[in-house]
């Protein structure tokens, strides 16, 4: 039983370690946004050409501008012809059409290091990963799904991996970034739902599931999701005014966005009073667990709400802008979190079954 136990308990520690680590290097990649420091190294996964990077410009060749702009653009060429065999047309052709595809990256040693420190966060959670697939193999013989979302988890983080080459291959463009981002909400997703079913014994079912109810927490993830999404685009849409404006007029930005942000705002006031109703009809339900996440959730939604507003008529600080992702993202996982508990803690859930380790 203590075997059970030990084994049960690894896998559960590894995959709460792993879920913050994801959401750790959110905010990392949050702050690399926030200070330009995406192209911090032109190339990957190596940087300038070197596992550490350098710390003066004179450790790099006279030429380095256009070498590692030129190794972009031959790099940016054949993943163009690739997406337009897939038939990605319109991908294929905002490679090049983007007007940051062909600026020179010049050397800034703080940026380098900001991006190399998020490269290895991001190998740090591969490792995490990895383990997590390692220590949910037991499961195999009593939890299936359990392993093949710690399976399937680690091959996304590979695509990740690649997809953030690309992101730096062609500069920031933008669909790279949303799709980049919409992969560790899914990431993040998978991993919360597999150590939280590895857990499910601790669930009592003290309360009687709603469909409706359900229904209901299913959309509000779905309508942040989508929320976040329009966020990251919001953000591509600051960072090409930021371009435009040679970084200068800040108090400026906001009126030249376009209609994302429009669309980003004005969702917010749905977002807000679904989780208004959502907390209302959960509350009743007096579950000691449910209503810890609600309570969590109603603060994240609340700073959410005010870091947003700040955002937009106090010209976007950049110190709030990894905060925005980070906190909306941790409210995504939050409701996610919920939907599961939801569940568990319902009288619809499966009786739990003995976990036998051979």
């Amino acid at each position: 039983m203590a075997y059970k136990s030990f084994k049960n308990k690894r896998f559960i520690n590894v995959g709460v370690l792993t879920v913050l680590a994801v959401y750790f290097l959110i905010l990392v990649g949050g702050i690399v946004r926030s200070t330009g420091s995406g192209m911090g190294c032109p190339d990957w996964p190596k940087c300038f050409g070197s596992w550490v990077p350098p710390t003066n410009v004179s450790q790099l060749p006279d030429d380095y501008l256009e070498v590692y702009k030129q190794k972009r653009i031959e790099k940016n060429e054949k993943l163009a012809v690739f997406m337009d065999k897939l038939g990605f047309e319109e991908v294929s052709a905002a490679i090049f059409s983007h007007p940051s595809q062909y600026i020179e990256t010049e050397f800034n040693v703080t940026k380098t290091w900001i991006e190399y420190v998020n490269r290895l966060v991001g190998v740090l959670i591969g490792i995490f990963i990895f383990l997590t697939v390692v220590y949910a193999y037991p499961y195999l013989k009593s939890d299936k799904t359990i392993f093949f979302l710690a399976l399937a988890s680690f091959i996304l983080v590979g695509f990740q991996g690649w997809l953030g080459s690309i992101v730096v291959s062609t500069n920031l463009l933008p669909v790279t970034i949303t799709v980049h981002m919409a992969l560790a909400l899914v990431i993040v997703a998978m991993l919360q739902y597999a150590v939280t079913r590895a857990r499910k014994e601790e669930f009592k079912a003290d309360f009687k599931y709603s469909a409706k109810v359900s229904l209901l927490l299913w959309g509000l993830a779905s309508i942040t999701f989508v929320q976040i999404l329009l966020g990251t685009q919001v953000r591509e849409e600051v960072d090409l005014v930021s371009f435009m404006m040679n970084n200068t007029n800040r108090d400026l930005w906001v009126d030249k966005l376009g209609t994302s942000f429009y669309l980003h705002r004005s969702f917010s006031i749905l977002v807000l009073a679904l989780h208004l109703y959502i907390a209302f009809v959960l509350y009743k339900l007096k579950n000691r667990q449910v209503t810890k996440l609600m309570n969590v959730m109603l603060v994240l939604v609340g700073v959410e709400t005010v870091i947003g507003i700040i955002m937009a008529y106090f010209a976007i600080p950049p110190v709030l802008q990894p905060l925005h992702l980070t906190f909306a993202a941790l409210l995504f996982g939050v409701q996610f979190q919920l939907l599961i508990v939801y569940h568990y803690a319902s009288d619809k859930a499966l009786k739990p079954q003995e976990v036998v380790y051979n």
